[in-house]
Order: C-alpha cells, then structure tokens, then sequence
C-alpha cells in the first residue's frame, strides 16, 4: 500500500478525550482505562462497566473514553479501511469508526477492556498508548473458540499481540488466545460489586417470587408462567425486545434492588441457547455472580467446566435444571417446603460472594501478575467485605432471608 493512502485513511485530527473526574485529585493516576461505555449502552456490558467504576475507587485511575465520529466522511474511510484489513491480512488498517485520540500522559498500567472481538479495534484510533503506558492489559470479555476461525475475528485478535498481559472470563478460550498471539492469556473469572449486592446489613422482603433475566429457555418459560398463574405468584422477566440502558448507573442500581428482593433467579450458562454459537463450549456467565451475591436461590443451567466448579463449590450453589424441563413449578413448591435449606443456600451464595467474588479480588489478582503493587483503599475494601462476611455468616434468617 502506498504512503498516500495510507494518509487519506488513518491521518485525521487528533482529539483529547482524557477524563479525570474519576481520579483523587491528590495522587497521580498511574493506570489509564479505556472505556466502551461512551460507544456502547448494551446491558450485557453493565458488568464490564461496574468493574472499571470499581478499579476507579481501588486506585488513582485516567479514563480515556473513546467516542464514534458518525460523519459521512468519516464512515467511507472506515470502510475502505476495512476493506483494506481484510484484503492485505493488515490488522493495523482495522477502523473501529472512533475518533482519534493521542495519550500524552505517562502511566504504569494501560486496561483496555472490551467486551468482544470488534471492539479490540478501538485500539487502533488510541495513538501513543504502547510508549507513554510501561505496561499494558486486555480483558476481552467473550471469545468463542469456533470463532477464532473466521478471518476478520482472528485478525482482531491479533491486534492483542502488542499487549503484554491478556485476560478473559472464557477459559477453553484463554489457551487458543495465548497460541494465537503469542501473549500470555490468563483466564480470570467475572466479579460483583458484592456489596452494592449484598442484600445486608439492610435486607428487604422478597417479594419477586421468580426472577429471569436475559436468555431463557422457552419451555421454562412457559412452565413458570403457567405456575405463577396458578399460584398466584410474582414472575418477573424480559416482556420487550431491545438491549440498550438509558443510564448503565440507573439501570446496575435497579438490577441489583431486584435480585435482592427475589427469591428465586433463574441463572444458565453463558450463550447456552445458541450451539451454533458456542460449539459445545460452556463458559461460566455474570448471571450466577449477580444472584449468588444478591442471595437468590440460583436455578439453571450450570456450564460443565472448571470455572464453575473452582468458583462456585459449595453445596446447592445452583438447582440445576435441563433446557427442557417443564415442571420447574414442582421444583419450587418442594423447595418451599425446606425452609432450613433454602436459609442455608441463600447465606453461602451471599457469604462466598463477598469472600471471593468481588471485583477487588480480581483487580487484585491481575495486579499482581503485572507486577504492580495494590494501594490501600484495596486492602480496605477486602476488609470491610470480611467484616460483612462475618455479620452474614452470624444471623439466622427466616425463609424469605429476613433477620429473625
């Protein structure tokens, strides 16, 4: 390709998109995160988005929020760039639509976290980050391993050969990354802010009765919706097409007032309802973090992989059902009629939470693999989720998780 092309797509004015609200003014941030949440308001990335707010009160943080340029101009040259990428195998050429953005700061750690493999290519409208960062970290949020074989996919990919550290929840995935890249890829399982969850030390009564959110199964469906007819029970689940949050805050904020006021969460592997998809692959979701730490009983389809069974170990952590089952009512009363047991489920699911599920400990453990030393307010934050551990593990509890 010619240098004359090459400035007609990638030369465009340079745009300061730093923002520094999310710092302590006193210290010097030294990690700099770039964030999706100005692109992109799916739902699906409200966890991603809850960990980079978290990383912000854990340590002196710069976010750098890459934003579209929707300009006629702008969307052709994204185009032939892309047309370009593909055609030359050129991951560089890879236009993201972003407008451009130059980092002129210096920091000891740059986080890019995206949730999938498009997004890696907002990487290519951040100049500067590779010389002003001393190290950096991508956290990709889902990658499939069938997916590796189609050519724009692995060509994203590699876009992460010039990142020293990978991670992603995936762990079938971590292996075929590493391979591809030729970067360390490390498989770190999803947080919760467990305390925003944690239905104590105010707890309120559970009067959603079921609670499904996101992918279901369409026979479970049916199955509970006739139950909570029957009964007279509060169902409540996705009635309306459409993915988009008005406010990630707002819309985590009311999640979690939710969960916390169900009894039951209906809770499946990620993407269990699109084989095509996933190729037999079972990846442990965000929806068993969110309903063990809100102290639901989680009923649903468990992935089979060592994720799930390394990090939820206890017993009854999740009722599992099969795609097909179709007396999930049956289920439920017999459960109903074991209070002792859905107490004790109900405080393992919250106590585990806070012991080793909060995003602390996973911004903990990658600092440590980086190499950099945690600051205070971390180990304050694991302190406090102790404290709270212990008060949980203390109360006894009526059914519906009320103080007695």
């Amino acid at each position: 390709m010619s240098a004359t092309h090459s400035q007609i797509i990638f030369n465009q004015p340079v745009h300061q998109l730093i923002e520094n609200k999310y710092s302590d003014k006193k210290q010097t941030p030294r990690i700099l995160i770039a964030s999706m949440r100005e692109m992109h308001l799916e739902a699906f990335r409200s966890p991603e988005f809850e960990f980079e707010d978290l990383i912000c009160q854990l340590d002196h943080v710069d976010m750098l929020l890459p934003q579209f340029d929707s300009s006629r101009s702008h969307t052709m040259k994204k185009r032939l760039a892309n047309y370009l990428a593909l055609k030359t195998n050129r991951k560089e050429f890879l236009n993201s639509g972003c407008i451009p953005t130059k980092i002129s700061k210096t920091y000891d750690l740059f986080f890019f976290i995206c949730q999938g493999c498009w997004d890696i290519t907002t990487i290519n409208s951040i100049q500067g980050w590779r010389n002003q960062c001393q190290k950096s970290v991508a956290w990709v949020d889902e990658i499939w391993i069938k997916e590796l074989s189609d050519r724009k996919t692995k060509l994203c990919i590699e876009l992460l050969q010039s990142f020293d550290y990978i991670f992603t929840p995936h762990q079938e995935s971590a292996k075929a990354v590493a391979n591809l890249t030729n970067r360390p890829c490390y498989s770190l399982a999803y947080g919760i802010d467990a305390i925003k969850f944690c239905p104590f030390p105010n707890p309120k009564p559970r009067n959603i009765d079921i609670y499904s959110i996101g992918r279901r199964s369409p026979i479970v469906h049916q199955s509970l919706l006739k139950f909570a007819e029957d009964k007279n029970l509060l169902y409540l689940h996705d009635t309306l097409k459409g993915l988009h949050m008005n406010n990630y805050k707002e819309h985590r904020h009311l999640y979690s007032n939710l969960t916390k006021r169900s009894r039951y969460f209906i809770s499946n592997k990620a993407k269990f309802d699109t084989p095509e998809q996933t190729d037999g692959q079972e990846e442990l979701g965000s929806r068993f973090f969110e309903g063990a730490a809100s102290g639901t009983v989680m009923i649903g389809i468990p992935p089979k992989c060592e994720t799930f069974t390394t990090h939820f170990n206890w017993t009854d952590s999740v009722i599992p059902i099969c795609y097909d089952t179709n007396n999930l009512g049956e289920l439920i009363t017999e459960l109903d009629q074991q209070p002792e047991r859905l107490e004790q489920i109900r405080q393992n699911n919250v106590v585990n939470s806070l012991l080793r599920h909060d995003w602390v400990y996973r911004w903990e453990q990658i600092l440590e693999i980086v190499g950099i030393d945690p600051t205070p307010p971390i180990l304050s934050r694991k302190n406090q989720l102790q404290n709270l551990a212990e008060l949980v593990s203390s109360m006894k509890f009526s059914p519906d998780l009320q103080l007695i």
